[in-house]
């Protein structure tokens, strides 16, 4: 066992060249450690001479290896790191000021008040019936005794005035918009918000603004009697709106919709995967229209290969578009009717798997 007393004195027999001591006296050794058959220390020297203590190092090095016993000596020669020069202060604007000028990122919030379950319905492109399935569904599941809202987030073209037969602004009350009620249905949409007429010309900013306002400052329920789904339509598509949706409040769940064929399916992949990457569950997919005109079955091989649910299939149906135009869902204008008992299926499934 090599002893640490033999090896201090062992290198206090080299002197330094500077100060005429041996090393440890020198206070250069750092770190000394000695095991069984080995020693080994760090040198430390100021920056610059590492060139006059390189002979200090072979000559300690070969002290210790002269040592009975000793089989492995490290000495390690290193430079103190010269002190950094104090960084010279220039003027600039404050932290705030700059702050301002820069975009926020959301806040992401709490559920809207009194509100149990948030379940978005959303496609990957326009033109699969996405909002005529998303009202039906609401109207199904309240037709199932739970108190359903329907927030209409198509911002851009919002629909859901016309097929709820909606008109004139909600109330504003306590701070809180009152949102329409019709066919048992708690309703909101940017359409009630404007003129018919208009053309929402938004950027990005001002329509999550716009779905942030409505989610969160309207009166979905009260302590007393909270709602038990807010059935979000979604606007087609993976970008700032649904982003905003997603950054707001915690989703329960995600139905996505799609026609049976791959133009229309191929986009349903893309919004199954935004849900996966932000941790929202797809509930399932929908299959819209299916029948000899759009094909039939594709919806489910995609939910197959998504490893997701498929809810069911809607037949392309003259009597559904009518009933959407005429302002009353046809699951409350024909409730005994196949289409009724289609979106009653769907409903049953999502209020499983939501806990409703």
């Amino acid at each position: 066992m090599i002893d640490r007393t033999a090896v201090i004195a062992a290198l206090d027999a080299v002197l330094d060249p500077k100060s005429g001591q041996g090393l440890v006296a020198a206070g250069l050794v750092q770190g000394l450690t000695t095991a069984e058959d080995r020693a080994g220390f760090v040198m430390e020297v100021p920056a610059g001479e590492t060139a006059l203590y390189a002979p200090v190092r072979d000559a300690a090095e070969a002290a210790l290896k002269a040592m009975p016993g000793m089989t492995r000596v490290s000495v390690v020669l290193t430079a103190e790191t010269a002190a950094p020069a104090a960084p010279r202060r220039t003027a600039s604007l404050s932290k705030a000021a700059t702050d301002q000028g820069r975009p926020k990122a959301p806040v992401p919030t709490d559920r809207p008040a009194h509100v149990r379950r948030v379940l978005a319905v959303a496609s990957g492109k326009g033109g699969v019936g996405k909002s005529t399935v998303a009202v039906n569904l609401a109207a199904a599941l309240a037709a199932r005794g739970l108190s359903v809202g329907v927030l209409d987030a198509d911002v851009y073209g919002p629909s859901l005035p016309t097929m709820l037969g909606l008109s004139g602004q909600p109330a504003y009350e306590d701070g809180a918009m009152v949102p329409h009620v019709a066919h048992g249905l708690k309703a909101m949409s940017v359409g009630l918000l404007t003129k018919a007429e208009d053309a929402m010309i938004w950027r990005g900013p001002m329509a999550s603004q716009a779905i942030t306002q409505m989610l969160t400052q309207t009166r979905w329920g009260t302590e007393e009697a909270p709602l038990d789904v807010l059935v979000v339509d979604l606007p087609p598509g993976t970008g700032d709106v649904q982003l905003t949706l997603i950054q707001k409040t915690p989703l329960d769940g995600a139905v996505v919709v799609s026609t049976p064929q791959e133009v229309a399916l191929a986009d349903a992949r893309r919004a199954h995967t935004l849900f996966q990457k932000v941790g929202v569950p797809t509930l399932g997919l929908i299959e819209n229209m299916s029948g000899p005109i759009f094909g039939q079955g594709g919806a489910e091989a995609e939910a197959g290969r998504l490893g997701v649910a498929f809810l069911g299939d809607l037949p392309l149906d003259a009597a559904l578009r009518q009933a959407g135009d005429a302002g009353r869902p046809l699951t409350s204008a024909k409730p005994d009717g196949e289409v009724a008992g289609r979106f009653a299926a769907v409903a049953a499934r999502v209020a499983e798997s939501l806990g409703l």
